[in-house]
């Protein structure tokens, strides 16, 4: 088949090397100039494990291993440890692979094959589809004509904005905010990754591959701001930061401020009764976003796009398949969307009575 991708994340480029090695012609469309390189660390969890597996990448994934939580831990206004994530919790099990978000991007664009077209700032302007294909106009004026669509571009899918109407419709907000800012003063220095918390807020600095980064969660009911607005997001930021200077807070937020690459996004999911809709189909966070806290977003993307290919391969037609791939995800994503809430109560607690009772729950546990 003639098949579309949407998107060159994790999903994207996991969807076009699982189509393309069946034999299928795969064209990949993303918005961005480029491959995404930046974010936190991510987790390979449970089956997701196999599915790297199966695609003979998992060799390669355990060379670029990290263990970012061995090394985590709750500290008070002056900086000193008072608590740490629990050893039972740490990633060091064949089952739980963490890694750098960079990392596995390149590990997939690598093995996605030279027959791939893969198309840099562009994306889908309108789908037109009947029982035979769907009709493709982009934004850069591009036209085409596919035997499948797969929505594979984040949280904020243009795909599903186009076939299955508007986000709100299908967003959970789990009343969460993260951001995420560079620390050049720091990089190469080394320590153990810091999270400060005052009620309903989290202020942190994480080192890996050789840099260091201010990250930032925060308690809030949905914000309407521009996505695009770089600077109205920093106002956010600093907002809801304000009157709290303890610790490294207002140092951290000028690193925010300073930051051209800063990345700010909320907690939300994304539930919808079916991923697919005729010929177009969703893969990851467009179908099913679980929200950060869960830490299984990338999970998702890579056993989503393994369980669809198998199916398009099996069934030999997109009807079963796409049935058959939703029947085959949907446990992993209910598992996964149920994990958010136990993530949001540990990281951000609402009150300085609940910080020190978790703290102290913590440093119990060994």
């Amino acid at each position: 088949m003639n098949i579309l991708v949407s998107g060159a994340g994790i999903a994207g480029l996991a969807c076009a090397r699982e189509f393309a090695t069946r034999g299928h012609d795969v064209t990949v469309v993303e918005s961005a100039r480029r491959l995404r390189l930046t974010g936190t660390p991510i987790d390979i969890r449970g089956d997701a494990v196999e599915a790297v597996d199966r695609m003979g990448l998992l060799a390669k994934i355990r060379t670029q291993r990290v263990r970012m939580s061995e090394l985590t831990q709750f500290i008070d206004s002056g900086g000193e440890p008072v608590a740490r994530i629990p050893m039972a919790e740490v990633s060091d099990s064949d089952d739980d692979i963490e890694l750098l978000r960079e990392d596995l991007v390149l590990i997939l664009a690598d093995a996605v094959p030279d027959t791939v077209v893969v198309r840099f700032g562009d994306s889908i302007e309108t789908l037109t589809g009947d029982v035979d294909g769907v009709d493709v106009r982009f934004e850069s004026g591009r036209t085409g004509r596919y035997d499948l669509v797969v929505g594979a571009d984040g949280q904020h899918s243009a795909v599903r904005g186009l076939v299955f109407g508007p986000e709100e419709h299908y967003l959970r907000h789990l009343g969460v905010y993260f951001a995420l800012a560079d620390l050049p003063g720091e990089a190469r220095s080394e320590g153990a990754n810091s999270i400060y918390n005052v009620p309903g807020r989290m202020a942190g600095v994480f080192r890996y591959n050789g840099k260091a980064v201010a990250v930032f969660e925060f308690r809030s009911e949905p914000i309407d701001y521009d996505r695009n607005d770089l600077d109205a997001q920093k106002k956010i930021l600093i907002d809801a930061f304000s009157g709290y200077r303890s610790w490294r807070i207002p140092e951290l937020l000028d690193a925010a401020r300073a930051d051209p690459g800063f990345f700010f996004t909320s907690a939300d999911q994304i539930h919808l009764p079916s991923w697919h809709r005729g010929r177009v189909v969703l893969v990851g966070d467009a179908g099913y976003c679980p929200a950060f806290l869960s830490g299984r977003g990338t999970s998702l993307a890579l056993t989503g796009a393994r369980f669809l290919a198998e199916e398009l391969e099996r069934c030999g037609n997109h009807t079963a398949a796409f049935a058959r791939y939703e029947a085959r995800q949907r446990p992993y994503v209910t598992f996964a969307q149920g994990r958010a809430d136990s993530g949001r109560d540990r990281m951000l607690p609402v009150t300085w009575a609940a910080i020190a009772s978790r703290n102290r729950a913590l440093a119990n546990v060994q």
